[in-house]
């Protein structure tokens, strides 16, 4: 996979904050070389976040971010100002561009706000050919002579660095020679000539530690134990089969699936076993919200509008009522909900995903994901999150 095929989630989100003219747009045009926004001397000009994927050298793949000003006014100024600011839940750094020596009211409000959040953050001194005096450790940069340019990526570089993953995929739990077995369905929700995102890295990850991977559908996977001379290190199954495949698959082979390892890839691993384990505590009449990453076409049978429900309803024997986003999509008030299941969040980066379970521990709304709910349901969760060597 190249850079320029880097997945959104996988990609670094720089986000670019300021007052109206601070010249936030121009700055960014500037840093990634590109008419990336529009640009006027007329506050307020960008009204919507622009959103860039793109590779920035010496970070790599990005998505760079400009917002509207943090100062806008009226009732659709306040929308905006609101809109910026939710865009810090999915930045891993945040970069505050200002033409003040000493923050402004709104730049002081928005620091602090990044502070409370833990965001890397960036001051960036911008007009600096405008400047005269200049303060000890203050970044200057200047988006009409470039001066200050490098600096700037160089220093979000060694911001980026900070937020760099020790953890991976899977290729921690297994050493160079062993076989793993990926099990992965081909049916009607599956995408066409593809394989979903979190197959497509466990099998790069499995590689990547010397190890070789076998991929087949659930239907060949008794057969290939069978004919196997000794067992596979380990067998990652699509959580929709869990069932099907922990009755193949003996206790003394390591099972798990690719929505828990992705749990523990994204940071809330523990968050969502514990979300599970209170499934079997949801009352009659419930409200339960499920949260799809991506916005694909939805199936006939998609595992969450359609298969989810229908074996929470059977594992708990109560009615169950369902609500359902996708996307970037998230209810801003969630207080109403008993449960949060969540997909993989393959598609959103680890600060989307760590802002939505911070979201639901505020409220004290169990937060789960789908493959972690299902080895609930299957009975299975205490053998799936075995790898995992927690507690």
């Amino acid at each position: 996979m190249g850079l320029n095929d880097t997945p959104s989630g996988e990609r670094i989100h720089i986000g670019f904050f300021g007052v109206r003219n601070a010249g936030k747009s121009s700055l960014v045009n500037r840093i990634t070389n590109q008419n990336m926004s529009l640009v006027s001397n007329i506050k307020g000009t960008t009204t919507d976040a622009v959103k860039k994927a793109m590779e920035l050298l010496p970070l790599g793949p990005v998505v760079i971010i400009d917002t509207a000003g943090i100062d806008d006014e009226g009732e659709l100024g306040e929308m905006r100002v609101k809109a910026t600011k939710d865009i810090l839940g999915i930045c891993d750094i945040a970069v505050l561009v200002t033409e003040n020596d000493t923050p402004v009211k709104a730049e002081e409000d928005l620091l602090a706000l990044i502070k409370s959040k833990s965001i890397p953050c960036l001051t960036v001194r911008n007009k600096s050919d405008l400047v005269t005096g200049r303060r000890e450790g203050v970044i200057y940069a200047s988006a009409l002579t470039g001066e200050g340019i490098e600096e700037v990526k160089n220093s979000l570089a060694s911001l980026a660095a900070l937020k760099k993953k020790e953890i991976r995929l899977v290729a921690d739990f297994i050493k160079s020679g062993d076989m793993i077995i990926l099990v992965t369905p081909i049916d009607a929700s599956a995408p066409k000539g593809r394989m979903i995102l979190p197959q497509q890295q466990a099998i790069r990850d499995i590689i990547d530690a010397g190890a070789s991977a076998v991929v087949l559908q659930p239907e060949m996977l008794g057969r290939a134990l069978g004919e196997l001379k000794s067992p596979p290190a380990m067998v990652i199954t699509d959580s929709q089969v869990f069932g099907k495949v922990m009755k193949i698959v003996p206790e003394s082979i390591p099972l798990t699936s690719f929505s828990i390892l992705m749990a523990r890839y994204k940071g809330f691993a523990k968050t969502a076993i514990k979300g599970a384990k209170t499934i079997k505590n949801l009352r009659d009449g419930a409200k339960i919200l499920v949260c799809e990453g991506c916005t694909h076409h939805r199936q006939c049978e998609d595992i969450g509008t359609v298969k989810l429900p229908a074996w929470l309803r059977a594992f708990t024997g109560k009615e169950l009522n369902f609500e359902f986003t996708s996307g970037h999509g998230f209810p801003e008030d969630i207080s109403g909900y008993d449960l949060i299941i969540h997909c993989g969040a393959c598609m959103l980066n680890d600060a989307e995903m760590l802002s939505r379970c911070a979201a639901a521990e505020e409220k004290n709304i169990p937060l789960t994901n789908y493959g972690t709910a299902i080895a609930e349901i299957n009975g299975i969760l205490d053998r799936g999150i075995r790898v995992l060597n927690y507690d």
